[in-house]
C-alpha cells in the first residue's frame, strides 16, 4: 500500500497538484476537500467531505485517516495557521507556517522584508489613511500608480493605475469603501515598473531551493491585456523571454536570499515560494511573493515536471530537498487556456453543462484541470467563473499555442469564453529572436543554467562533509585545507588519484548512478592509507556530453557518501559538459584525495618486515571496482544481460549486485595502520592479490596464502566457472575477497583482527612472509587452494539457485534458529537422520538467541553443533548480521525458523532471500501474526491448520511451500487447538525443507514458488 495524501483547496491549481501526485508510485489515493467535478472520481483521486476550517477536526480527520501527507494549494488556509495546527500533532505538511506564510498574507510585511533583506523590488509605502496615500501618489519622485489592498483579497487586490487620479480612486475604494474588507486596512502605494512581467516558483525545504521553469500569466480579461484584472486568463512555460543569465540572478538574489532571510528572521519558509517579477532595465525586481503554487502558472509548470512531485514535497517536509531535486522537461512548452463564465470577474450564472471535454482529453491529447465545475446528474456543469483550463504541451511555444487555441474552441457551455492570444507574447519574442539568430555557449550544446543548478543541488551535499580543518563549502576558486587544525604537527602530505573504469557502463546501463561515487572515493583514499595517512579531502571530476543534472547529482551524493565514510571533505570538483566527447547518457569520473601522515609513522616499513610475519587479510564487499571489462564479456558470454536475475544473489537483478560499493577502509583500518603492530597495508586493486602485495614488499620476500582461511564471495567462483577464467588469471585481476593486506607480527596477528573486526570489519590470517627463495616461479606472492576455493564459492550458490545443494554426501546444509523448546526442531532432525527417508538435507547448526532452553539440549542430543548468540544489548541489525556471519562461517546453504522469536532485519531478510522458511500456525493469507489460534476461533471458522513459508520482508507475507489442514471443534481452547496444529507442523515442516533440497521447489524472482518441470522462461 502507498501512502495517502490530503490535498486543500477546489480550484484548477488543485487539480493539476493531484494530477502530477498521482504519478508518483508511492502514493495510493489524493483526498481533495473540497475538491471539484475533476478531482470527483479519477484513478487514485477523489473527493472527501471534510471540514479544513476547523484545524484540530482536521488534524483528528487526518489522524483517524492515516494521511502520510497534506499539501494546502490556497492561501487563506496557510494564513490562517493551518500547518502550525497540524504539525503540532505530528502531520506532515507542504505549506509554510503562518509566520512564514505572512510574506503574501501582508504585502507591507513582504515589501518590509524585502527591503531589509536587498532583496530588489519596487519604491514603495504603506498607509492607512487615505489622504495620506493620495498626497504620496501625487509628490512621490516615481510613478506612484500602483495600489495594493495588503491583506489576501483572492488575488484581486492590485490596482495599477493609468494615472494619478485613478490611483487616488483606488486608494478611496480600498480604505473609504471597504471594498476588500479587513484585507484593505493598509494599502500599499508601489512604483510602476515597466517591463515583461512573468514568475518563478521554488520549491523550499527551510534551507535549500529548487526553482521550477519561470512561467508567464495573463491577468487581464481580454485580448491585448486589456479589461480587468482576474485571477488568470491563461499561461505558459518556459518563459522565453528570461534567459539563463537572469534566472541565475533571480535564483541567488531573490529566491535563495528570501529563504535565508525567512531563516535568519526566525520564519523558516517550507513549501513552494512563488515570486512575481518584473524584467526590467535595471534587472528582475519583485512584484510580490505568494505562499503557494499560482493559478493559473501551476497548470503549465506541473506538465513539465518529469521527476516525483510527491518524493519532491516530502524531502521539502524533511529538511532533506537535495535528495530529492526536481528535474524539468527542456525540450517541451506548455500553454493553458482558462474558460470563463459569462460575466466573469462580475457576477455569473452557474450551473450550464460542460461538453466536449472527452474529445480534447481522448482526440487532442491535452489535459483539461478542472476548476469552477460541479457534478449534476452525472454531467460537468459550471459552478465558478474561472470554470476550466485545458493545457497542450509541444516541442516548441508556438505549437503548443496553437494546440491550446483549438482544445479551447472544442470546449463548450453557454456563455463560455476565452482569450485567444495566450503565449502571444513569448512567440512574438522568439519569433524576433530567429530573425536576428546570436549563437550562445547554449546553442553549442553547454548549459551553464544546468551547470548552476547542478551546484546548487550539491552543495548541501558537500557541506554533510565538512571537518576540523575546513568547511567544505563549494564555489571558490580553490579549497582550503588547515592541516594544524585537524592535529598534525609535523605533517607528510600523500595524494592519490584514480577513477572507476568499466563499472560506469553497468551504472550507466540500468540507470543507477548513487552508488559510483562511493567506489570513486573509495579507490583513492584506500591507496594512501597504504602509506599510513589519514584522508583530509577529496575532489572529483565529472565528465559528460550532455549535463543531466538529476545523474550528475546522483553520481555527487554518492561521492558525498563516500566522504563521509572515510572521514575527508569534499572540498571541490569540476562539472565538464563537452558536446560530441562523450555519447548521449555516457560520463566519466576522476577523483583526487589528499591526506596526511605524521612524519614518524608513514608506511610501508619494509625493512621490519621479516619472514615468520603473518597476512591478514580484510574482507572485500566483492569486485570493488577493478576488472570489470573482464567482468562485462563474461555476462555476454553467459547471455545475460544487467536486468537478469543475479546468478549467484537469487532475488536481486545482476547489474545492481556487480554495482556493490566498493569498501572504504580509511576509518577502520586506519587505527590499526597507525599502530606500530602494523608494518605494511596493501590495497587490493587493479592487479589483484599477484601484483599488489609485492609493492609493500623488499625484493627478497614472499608470501605464501591459503586460499581455504578467508570466505571468498560468491560473485568471483561465478566469473571464473561462467567466464572460463583460470586461477592466475583470476589472482592478478581480482581481489578475490581480500580488500585489503596488512603485514604484522606473528604474535601481533589475533590482537590486530580482534581491533579491526571491533571496528566492524572481517579480517583473518590469510598466509605467512617467507624468504623470497622457498617460492617457486616469478611471483613474491603464492597462493594455494585458490582455485579449489573459487569452485566452492560457485558450488554452493549455484547449488541454491537450482535446489541441488551438495555437502559431502549430497546433503544441503542447514541451520535451524531457536529461542524455546525445539518441537519443530526435532521433527526436522527426526526426518533428516531417518535412514529410510534419505533426506537431502542434514541439519548442520542450531542456533538460539537465549541460553539454556531445551531446543539446545535437543541439538546437541543428536550430535549437532549448536551455538548461543545472545540479543540482548544489541540493536536488530548489529545482532542479525551476528547470526549471518555465524551462518556463512558454518558453511550453512538454507535457514530454518522454529519458534525464532525475533523479528529479523529486512537487511537478513535480504541477504538469504529464497533460503530462508519459517511455519506459521494458521492457513495463511488468514490469521497472520501473533495470536493465530485467538483469532481463528473468535472468528468461528470450521477449518485452520499450518503454513510454511518463504521468509520475506512483511511478516507471515511470503509465498507458501506446503500446508496441512486441521479441524477447529466446537468446545476447541487455544490449549486444545494449538496442540492439534502442532502435530500438523511436525508433518508439513520437514516435507517442505525436503521439498526444497530436492530440488522440488524454489522461490523465483518475483518472490513466488517455482516447481520442478513449471521453471520460468523469461
Amino acid at each position: 500500500m502507498g501512502d495517502k495524501v490530503l490535498l486543500i483547496g477546489s480550484g484548477g491549481r488543485e487539480h493539476a497538484i493531484a494530477w502530477k501526485l498521482s504519478e508518483s508510485q508511492d502514493v495510493s489515493r489524493i483526498l481533495v476537500a473540497p475538491g471539484n467535478a475533476g478531482t470527483a472520481t479519477s484513478g487514485k483521486i477523489s473527493n472527501v467531505d471534510v471540514s479544513v476550517s476547523d484545524h484540530e477536526k482536521l488534524a483528528d480527520w487526518c489522524k483517524d485517516n492515516d494521511i502520510s501527507l497534506v499539501v494546502i494549494g490556497p492561501e487563506v488556509p496557510l494564513a490562517e495557521g493551518v500547518v502550525d495546527v497540524l504539525t503540532g500533532r505530528n502531520i506532515a505538511c507542504f505549506g509554510p507556517t503562518k509566520a512564514a506564510a505572512e510574506i503574501e498574507a501582508s504585502k507591507a510585511f513582504s515589501k518590509d522584508f524585502m527591503d531589509r533583506h536587498n532583496i530588489p523590488t519596487a519604491r514603495w509605502k504603506s498607509f492607512t489613511e487615505a489622504k495620506s496615500a493620495c498626497d504620496h501618489i501625487n509628490s512621490a519622485p516615481y510613478k506612484a500608480l500602483v495600489v495594493k489592498a495588503s491583506g489576501l483579497a483572492a488575488g484581486k487586490g492590485v490596482i495599477v493605475a493609468k494615472d494619478k487620479e485613478e490611483a487616488c480612486a483606488a486608494v478611496n475604494d480600498i480604505l473609504q469603501v471597504k471594498r476588500f474588507g479587513a484585507a484593505g486596512e493598509t494599502v500599499v502605494v508601489e512604483e510602476l515598473l515597466e517591463g515583461e512581467e512573468f514568475s518563478v516558483l521554488a520549491f523550499s525545504d527551510g534551507t535549500n531551493i529548487a526553482p521550477m521553469l519561470p512561467a508567464q500569466d495573463h491577468k487581464r480579461l481580454q485580448d491585448g491585456d486589456q479589461g480587468p484584472n482576474t485571477g488568470g486568463m491563461g499561461a505558459y512555460c518556459p518563459c522565453p523571454q528570461v534567459d539563463a543569465d537572469i534566472l541565475s540572478q533571480i535564483h541567488k538574489e531573490v529566491l535563495q536570499q528570501t529563504v535565508d532571510g525567512m531563516k535568519q528572521d526566525g520564519k523558516p519558509y517550507v513549501g513552494v515560494l512563488y515570486a512575481g517579477l518584473m524584467l526590467t532595465q535595471d534587472g528582475a525586481k519583485v512584484l510580490e511573493f505568494n505562499c503557494r503554487f499560482g493559478d493559473p502558472e501551476t497548470q503549465v509548470i506541473l506538465p513539465l515536471l518529469k521527476s516525483d512531485l510527491y518524493h519532491t514535497m516530502k524531502a521539502c517536509v524533511n529538511g532533506e530537498l537535495s535528495s530529492a531535486m526536481p528535474c524539468f522537461h527542456d525540450d517541451k512548452s506548455a500553454v493553458a487556456i482558462v474558460l470563463a463564465s459569462g460575466g466573469y470577474p462580475a457576477s455569473y450564472k452557474k450551473g450550464y453543462e460542460i461538453t466536449g471535454l472527452d474529445t480534447v482529453q481522448k482526440e487532442l491529447n491535452q489535459v483539461v484541470f478542472h476548476a469552477g465545475t460541479a457534478m449534476k446528474d452525472g454531467k460537468v456543469v459550471t459552478s465558478g467563473g474561472r470554470v476550466l483550463a485545458n493545457v497542450a504541451m509541444a516541442a516548441d511555444l508556438p505549437t503548443a499555442a496553437a494546440e491550446a487555441l483549438k482544445g479551447a474552441e472544442t470546449i463548450k457551455f453557454e456563455g463560455a469564453f476565452f482569450r485567444r492570444d495566450i503565449a502571444k507574447r513569448g512567440c512574438k519574442y522568439l519569433n524576433s529572436r530567429f530573425k536576428r539568430p546570436r549563437l550562445t555557449y547554449a546553442d553549442c550544446g553547454v548549459d551553464i543554467a544546468a551547470g548552476n543548478s547542478l551546484v546548487d543541488a550539491i552543495k548541501p551535499l558537500a557541506a554533510q562533509t565538512a571537518r576540523i580543518g575546513c568547511d567544505a563549502s563549494l564555489g571558490g576558486f580553490g579549497g582550503v585545507f588547515d592541516v594544524k587544525a585537524a592535529g598534525y604537527q609535523d605533517p607528510i602530505l600523500v595524494s592519490g588519484t584514480d577513477g572507476v573504469g568499466t563499472k560506469l557502463k553497468i551504472a550507466q546501463s540500468i540507470g543507477i548512478h548513487n552508488t559510483i561515487g562511493i567506489d570513486l572515493v573509495a579507490m583513492c583514499v584506500n591507496d594512501i592509507l597504504a602509506n599510513g595517512a589519514e584522508a583530509l579531502f577529496f575532489l572529483d571530476y565529472f565528465a559528460c556530453g550532455k549535463l543531466d543534472v538529476s545523474v550528475a547529482r546522483d553520481v555527487v551524493s554518492g561521492v558525498a557518501d563516500g566522504c563521509k565514510q572515510a572521514g575527508c571533505a569534499l572540498l571541490g570538483g569540476e562539472t565538464a559538459e563537452m558536446p560530441g566527447m562523450y555519447a548521449p547518457g555516457d560520463y566519466d569520473l576522476a577523483g583526487f584525495s589528499v591526506g596526511a601522515v605524521e612524519r614518524g609513522q608513514m608506511l610501508p616499513r619494509m625493512d621490519d618486515i621479516i619472514p615468520g610475519d603473518v597476512v591478514i587479510g580484510v574482507a572485500s564487499s566483492g569486485i570493488h571496482s577493478n576488472g570489470y571489462s573482464l567482468v562485462r564479456a563474461v555476462v555476454q558470454r553467459a547471455g545475460l544481460n544487467y536486468e537478469s536475475e543475479c546468478p549467484y544473489a537469487p532475488g536481486k537483478s545482476l547489474g545492481e549486485e556487480l554495482l556493490t560499493p566498493t569498501k572504504i577502509y580509511s576509518k577502520t583500518l586506519l587505527p590499526a595502520v597507525n599502530s606500530v603492530k602494523v608494518k605494511a597495508y596493501a590495497h587490493i586493486t587493479g592487479g589483484g592479490l599477484i601484483e599488489n602485495i609485492p609493492r609493500i614488499l623488499p625484493k627478497h620476500i614472499a608470501v605464501q596464502l591459503e586460499a581455504s582461511k578467508w570466505t571468498i564471495p560468491p560473485v568471483f567462483g561465478w566469473v571464473s566457472s561462467c567466464g572460463g577464467v583460470g586461477e592466475e588469471e583470476m589472482a592478478r585481476t581480482f581481489n578475490c575477497g581480500v580488500g585489503a593486506a596488512l603485514i604484522v607480527k606473528g604474535s601481533e596477528g589475533d590482537n590486530v583482527i580482534a581491533a579491526i573486526e571491533a571496528l566492524g570489519e572481517k579480517a583473518w590470517t590469510i598466509g605467512k612472509v617467507v624468504d623470497k627463495s622457498q617460492v617457486s616461479g616469478p611471483h613474491q606472492v603464492c597462493i594455494q587452494g585458490l582455485s579449489q576455493a573459487l569452485e566452492r564459492a560457485w558450488t554452493v550458490t549455484s547449488g541454491i539457485q537450482q535446489g541441488q545443494l551438495t555437502n559431502g554426501a549430497n546433503k544441503m546444509r542447514v541451520a535451524v534458529l531457536i529461542s524455546g523448546t525445539g518441537t519443530n526442531l526435532q521433527a526436522l532432525i527426526d526426518h533428516t537422520k531417518d535412514p529410510a527417508v534419505c533426506s537431502h538435507a542434514e541439519i548442520s547448526l542450531v542456533i538460539s538467541n537465549i541460553p539454556g532452553v531445551q531446543g539446545l539440549e535437543r541439538a546437541e542430543k543428536a550430535g549437532i553443533p549448536t551455538q548461543v548468540i545472545p540479543h540482548k544489548g544489541l540493536k536488530r541489525v548489529t545482532f542479525d548480521m551476528k547470526v549471518h556471519d555465524a551462518l556463512e562461517a558454518a558453511g550453512i546453504q538454507f535457514v530454518c525458523l522454529a519458534g525464532f522469536m525475533r523479528i529479523l532485519s529486512g537487511e537478513f531478510v535480504n541477504k538469504w532471500r529464497g533460503r530462508l522458511i519459517n511455519i506459521h500456525p494458521s492457513l495463511l493469507p488468514s490469521f497472520k501474526g501473533m495470536n493465530a489460534h485467538k483469532l481463528v476461533l473468535e472468528a468461528g471458522v470450521r477449518l485452520t491448520g499450518c503454513s510454511v513459508h518463504y521468509v520475506v520482508e512483511e511478516v507471515d507475507a511470503g509465498a507458501i511451500l506446503v500446508q496441512e489442514s486441521v479441524p477447529v471443534y466446537p468446545g476447541d481452547t487455544e490449549s486444545t487447538l494449538q496442540e492439534r496444529v502442532k502435530t500438523a507442523e511436525h508433518k508439513a515442516y520437514p516435507k517442505a525443507l525436503e521439498l526444497v533440497a530436492r530440488g522440488e521447489a524454489k522461490m523465483g524472482h518475483d518472490g513466488k514458488v517455482i516447481w520442478k518441470g513449471l521453471e520460468e522462461t523469461d
